[in-house]
């Protein structure tokens, strides 16, 4: 199995990532372990799923235990983006026993949440796999771990949102209350050259203004169903449109078959419970 480096996530950013962990969980040094383990000591082991899952993160648990120690050999026996099975070998690991326990909980709880991420996300994209709409990630995920949320995501089946504030233009409630509406917004935004312009909508009434000041995409937030299905004939086409706000396993589907082209769905990152990952000896010896 491939142990390549992601193209899409930035090697610096995830070292930074893994130091600050290391830094959290280490500080001076693992005393239990250097207390009872003797330093000669090495071990073989195996990183194994105790549910089913899908993989996201795997290349960042061996980079863990390669920033720690270059005596440990990490052979991952799974991809990222793989639905695994209970019991499924994620990764095989070999070195010292006590540089291996040091670094386990980090590399650990990083793949945990990462895969849990994955997983929740593949379950929101099943339940619109036959459909012609676009599942997205959103902001919503926990500071300084975006980059890595949002690829998991993709590793579960979604395409990225925004990855921030620079990433895009969203003319949101709060920029239309402060600019004195949607028309006058949009204006100000297409007046500073800015393109892609989206625009988030309450009511039809505000639809139908996003549509006529030149909008880019509409994004209907919090409606039903039943009036997204009128949002999108106002829209008839005209620009992309998006359905976020009261989005879960229950609605997803209805609302993807209102013809809306994309939903996003920030739950997939905020509160995505993490899967059950487990770092168990095979042999060990002195």
């Amino acid at each position: 199995m491939s142990s390549e480096w992601p193209e899409s996530l930035d090697l610096k950013i995830v070292d930074a990532i893994i130091d600050a962990a290391f830094a959290e969980d280490i500080g001076k040094g693992d005393l239990t372990s250097e207390a009872v383990i003797p330093a000669e000591t090495k071990f073989t082991g195996v990183m194994s799923a105790r549910e089913e899952m899908v993989c996201a993160g795997l290349p960042i648990a061996g980079r863990v235990f390669e920033r720690y120690s270059k005596n440990i050999t990490w052979t991952p026996r799974a991809a990222d983006g793989d639905k695994v099975q209970a019991g499924a070998v994620l990764a095989e690991l070999e070195g010292p026993a006590v540089d291996l326990l040091t670094a386990e909980r980090t590399a650990i709880n990083i793949l945990q949440h990462l895969s849990g991420i994955a997983t929740l996300t593949r379950t929101y994209a099943d339940k619109i796999a036959d459909l012609n709409t676009i599942l997205l990630d959103t902001r919503k995920t926990i500071p300084v771990y975006r980059q890595l949320a949002k690829y998991a995501t993709r590793m579960g089946g979604a395409t990225n949102h925004r990855m921030a504030l620079d990433d895009g233009v969203l003319i949101k409630d709060n920029h239309v209350a402060i600019s004195g509406g949607i028309t006058e917004a949009v204006r100000r935004a297409q007046a500073n050259k800015l393109s892609n312009i989206e625009v988030e909508c309450d009511t039809l009434e505000q639809v139908k203004e996003a549509v006529e000041v030149g909008a880019d995409m509409i994004l209907f937030d919090n409606m039903s169903a039943e009036n997204m299905v009128e949002a999108v004939a106002i829209v008839a086409g005209r620009v992309p449109t998006e359905a976020s706000g009261d989005v879960n396993l229950e609605t997803i589907r209805a609302k993807a078959e209102t013809g809306v082209t994309h939903i996003s769905v920030g739950r997939l990152t905020h509160s995505a419970p993490a899967v059950n990952i487990g770092l168990d000896w095979s042999a060990l010896n002195s």
